[in-house]
């Protein structure tokens, strides 16, 4: 590993919400074996989803809220309380605990209510992953496992063995990172920048809208001039107005496009070329009333050596 990914490993390490002691200090590919089984019968059962910081992702309130039967607005006002993303100004949302225990709302003495919808931080423990692009170059990146063995787990003396990418496609994480891909950018793109910029309040609202709220995100897209300023296939347009995952997709790159200037997103020649104009014309009056305060200044000056 090169220096600036033994870096980002320990960044990655320091970030985590996990103690750094709990991380073995192993790296594990889809192919190494691990020992590991969580079930009713563990006396720990249902121990990790108490004190624990859930951040969920765009994919998971959308699984959520539906699974729920819940609008976006209400699930996030009554499961969710707001959090920053990865110690950035971007905005986000994790899940609400309750009671003494502080426990999740989704959880029960029996397990998960929620278990085939549940979140993707709840679908990675106790395997943890990391993804690290050599020096910013597309193609070249690393990407590694790793253990999360905290003492009050009692799954890792259970005596179920397979490998990191049975783990995986039992969990149903790939699926998840495919969804989450995209928007995990867009986070990791703005740490980067660390305390060098900020978000406006307008790009944060934006920010949030889009990753919390489709049904909004969707009406400003079609209600809204949205399409009339962006160039969007005919295609695009029928598939994000019915299918949801199509929505949220197309709107990180959206945000990517607005927010950083990445590539993706069109502005339509008439509302360019309308722009240049509007431009324009503000320079020539910038410029015509600079010419008039000079004329004014030098028309002062010329009265001041008269008297």
């Amino acid at each position: 590993m090169s220096d600036s990914n033994d870096n980002g490993a320990k960044d990655f390490l320091q970030s985590t919400n996990k103690n750094p002691s709990s991380i073995m200090p192993e790296k594990l590919s889809l192919d190494s074996p691990i020992k590991f089984e969580c079930h009713p019968g563990v006396s720990c059962f249902t121990a990790c989803c108490h004190n624990v910081q859930i951040v969920l992702t765009p994919y998971d309130i959308m699984t959520l809220r539906k699974r729920l039967g819940m609008s976006a607005p209400e699930f996030i006002s009554q499961h969710t309380e707001p959090a920053y993303l990865e110690k950035t100004d971007m905005p986000g949302v994790q899940i609400k605990l309750t009671g003494e225990k502080n426990a999740c709302p989704f959880v029960t003495p029996k397990g998960c209510t929620v278990y085939s919808d549940r979140p993707t931080a709840c679908r990675y423990y106790p395997v943890g992953m990391a993804d690290f692009h050599e020096g910013g170059k597309e193609g070249a990146e690393e990407k590694f496992f790793f253990l999360v063995k905290e003492p009050h787990c009692k799954g890792f003396e259970e005596q179920k063995c397979w490998t990191v990418g049975e783990w995986r496609a039992d969990q149903g994480v790939d699926l998840r990172d495919e969804m989450n891909k995209e928007w995990l950018r867009l986070v990791m793109r703005r740490k980067s920048f660390s305390l060098q910029a900020t978000l406006s309040e307008a790009a944060q609202r934006m920010f949030f809208m889009a990753t919390t709220d489709l049904d909004h995100f969707r009406r400003f897209v079609f209600e809204s001039s949205f399409l009339k300023t962006y160039e969007v296939d005919s295609e695009t347009v029928e598939r994000i107005r019915h299918d949801d995952e199509e929505l949220m997709l197309f709107s990180f790159k959206y945000l990517a496009n607005t927010l950083f200037g990445a590539e993706g997103m069109t502005i339509r020649k008439d509302k360019v070329m309308e722009k240049v104009k509007v431009m324009k014309q503000e320079q020539e009056d910038n410029l015509r009333r600079i010419e008039e305060d000079y004329k004014k200044l030098k028309a002062e000056r010329e009265q001041q050596k008269q008297s």
